[in-house]
């Protein structure tokens, strides 16, 4: 059959490509380690089981209201909110619309807001799937290259000077996928004061690790009352509370007319996400949060952790991530090195040379047995990116791994 040239056009995720090939070599019965995919280890917590088994025996097996229940739709619009002392929530119940995923939120956003040609500023390194999506809603992605030096966080500077008048939107993540940079209120604010003088310029806010952060309570675009007229933000709950499985997130909006496009949408491509999983979302928002807390004080010791180990990586640079759970270390001081005798690696390749992050991803899977994600992935071709969304044993054991691979380079 013909395949579309929209859907040729785009390329599969290599996080997903990754995890897919460390999960055939274990099959095999190859010892791997898999630090590519950005998934909590920890078990969904265990008020949010009890509703599923509740939503199960009540038999919510039925459709349900295209943009979500009214239940998680308020409490989730609770959730998004500034919730400033002494004024009212920056959200109500009629501005959110639930998703199967912070991912299809993002996408929708994207597809109702970008046309044909229409330019999308994508500060990188950005999460993989901004670009694809772009490009399935026929616009342009527009790469601002952010720099290790200034913790990978986009300038007024650099953000006016990439705006055009084909210019519709820019996508921002904080804390962000992959560095882990944590935007600070003062560095939001410069943005937003460069987009209050180009009002055709929308932003979608993706806030999905805004709960897994290492500085206190991040900032939020929410704040910013100019731009609520052309603001999207997208939360869920698949990574403060563990439940990438149940697929539920969503995004807020104020612009009604945005809303009712986007319901619009997505009336046409799923009907309604899940309706157990709504429920279960629902008594996550209301229930004890302290689970979260006590999440990313875990994830906190084991990016402490990582670091430490990461010290003594030879020609691995570090910063500290603020947020999220994933080290993004400097590689280009390994890059020229060459695989050693012997190496499965050069076997398969055809030569021992390594000569980018892609390259030394692939010679610590084949020789170090241990799976990453290539910065080039995120547009950042001099960085790998590590989850340490897993146990502190499995950290220790990866990072001696990928440290006696790199030892052994020549």
């Amino acid at each position: 059959m013909h395949i579309s040239d929209r859907i040729a056009q785009i390329s599969a995720s290599p996080t997903l490509a990754m995890a897919a090939k460390a999960a055939a070599m274990k099959a095999a019965g190859e010892n791997i380690l898999s630090m590519s995919l950005g998934e909590p280890d920890f078990p969904t917590p265990a008020h949010v089981k009890q509703a599923v088994k509740e939503a199960v025996d009540a038999d919510m097996s039925h459709y349900g209201p295209v943009a979500g229940t009214p239940g998680l739709r308020a409490v989730a619009a609770k959730y998004m909110s500034a919730n400033k002392p002494g004024e009212a929530d920056t959200f109500a119940a009629e501005d959110i619309i639930v998703s199967v995923g912070a991912k299809q939120s993002i996408c929708n956003a994207i597809e109702t807001l970008v046309g044909k040609g229409d330019e999308v500023i994508l500060p990188t390194p950005c999460w993989v799937s901004y670009s694809e999506m772009v490009k399935l809603a026929e616009g342009v992605p527009v790469y601002v290259r952010t720099t290790y030096e200034n913790d990978f966080i986009l300038t007024p500077e650099a953000l006016e000077a990439a705006i055009t008048p084909r210019t519709r939107l820019i996508v921002l993540c904080t804390p962000n996928n992959p560095t882990g940079a944590v935007y600070s209120a003062d560095q939001i604010d410069a943005l937003a004061k460069v987009l209050v003088r180009h009002p055709e310029v929308a932003v979608i806010a993706d806030e999905i690790y805004n709960r897994i952060c290492y500085t206190g309570k991040c900032a939020t675009w929410a704040s910013h009352s100019e731009l609520l007229d052309r603001l999207v933000i997208v939360n869920g709950v698949s990574k403060a509370f563990a439940m990438t499985g149940y697929r539920i997130g969503w995004l807020a909006c104020k612009d009604k007319t945005f809303i009712k496009a986007c319901t619009r949408l997505q009336g046409q491509q799923i009907t309604c996400a899940t309706m157990v999983a709504q429920y279960a979302a629902q008594k996550a928002l209301e229930g004890d949060m302290t689970c979260i807390d006590e999440m990313t004080a875990a994830f906190e010791r084991r990016r402490d952790l990582i670091i430490e180990l990461a010290k003594d990586v030879p020609g691995f640079k570090v910063r500290s991530p603020k947020g999220a759970f994933y080290l993004f270390p400097d590689v280009t001081a390994l890059f020229g090195k060459k695989a050693p005798a012997g190496s499965r690696y050069a076997a398969d390749k055809g030569t021992d040379l390594i000569t980018d992050a892609d390259e030394l991803c692939e010679y610590l899977l084949q020789d170090g047995h241990v799976a990453c994600v290539s910065g080039g992935a995120f547009g950042e071709p001099t960085c790998l990116r590590i989850s340490y969304a897993c146990s502190e044993e499995q950290i220790r054991e990866a990072m001696r791994r990928i440290r006696e691979a790199i030892l052994a380079l020549k």
